[in-house]
């Protein structure tokens, strides 16, 4: 029996003797199904062509990213904080030499992931890291793939980690959520937004989208939703999905301006 990883997409599927029908994450319409055809892999074959690359991003943020390209290609972050480390998104892979630099730096307390595209393999990095509990939306539980004890469904707006804060913000997926942790960049904050709020190339900027490869926008109500929803919290920084995609200063500002060129453009 394995559990059988979609190569589109990333995610693990649960136990089964043979690979799923389909994928409901690439059948959805925020996804997509490669004109080639659903592929899978597991995770024994992945970590033969593939290793987890981690870089110093800022003091106590470390991005982690698959190497070579899988699956959609984001990173995951693992957060040094006071109430211990949390892991921000999730990978498909996890490999020994990972397994064994997080436990020098003293376990995972939790994980925390913004939304259904990067459950990747969250059952299996928990069990690697001493079952540390899941966070994720329960607006999103249906798509969860593979399911296990870690899971740890929240309902409200928002949900306390130690210091570090999950808000709901909905838009991209109804339970979609981005992590502000305050005593990041020397105490003036620090917000993972996955692509809840997807960081543009410029870097100057966020935007908001129901699907980013299949273009669908959100509508002007959704995104004022999204702005004001992170407005209260403080943030230099916005880390989004991607390598490269960081904006550095100025993140409360950034998340304003961007909100209203969006509003403007889609009214135009």
């Amino acid at each position: 029996m394995t559990h059988f990883i979609c190569i589109t997409c990333g995610i693990q599927f649960g136990e089964g003797d043979g690979p799923p029908l389909a994928c409901p994450i690439c059948e959805d319409e925020r996804q997509f199904v490669p004109q080639s055809g659903q592929e899978w892999t597991d995770m024994a074959s992945l970590d033969q062509r593939h290793a987890v690359i981690w870089n110093e991003e800022a003091e106590g943020i470390h991005s982690l990213q698959i190497s070579p390209h899988f699956g959609i290609g984001q990173r995951a972050f693992l957060i040094e904080g006071p109430d211990g480390n949390i892991l921000w998104d999730c990978l498909s892979l996890i490999d020994e030499a990972s397994k064994a630099r997080i436990a020098t730096m003293g376990g995972l307390n939790a994980i925390a992931i913004s939304h259904p595209h990067f459950y990747s393999s969250m059952i299996e990095w928990s069990i690697a890291c001493g079952d540390a509990p899941i966070h994720i939306h329960a607006d999103d539980g249906e798509w969860v793939q593979r399911r296990g004890a870690a899971l740890r469904p929240w309902t409200s707006e928002m949900l306390p980690i130690g210091q570090a804060t999950m808000i709901r913000c909905g838009g991209h997926f109804d339970g979609s959520s981005v992590l502000h942790c305050p005593w990041l960049e020397g105490g003036r904050g620090a917000l993972f937004v996955g692509d809840t709020m997807q960081v543009t190339m410029d870097r100057k900027f966020v935007s908001f989208m129901r699907s980013y490869p299949n273009l669908l926008p959100l509508n002007a109500k959704t995104v004022t939703t999204i702005s004001k929803t992170v407005r209260p919290y403080r943030f230099e920084a916005i880390y989004g999905a991607f390598p490269g995609r960081t904006v550095e200063n100025d993140g409360n500002g950034v998340v304003e301006r961007s909100a209203e060129r969006y509003l403007k453009a889609i009214a135009s």
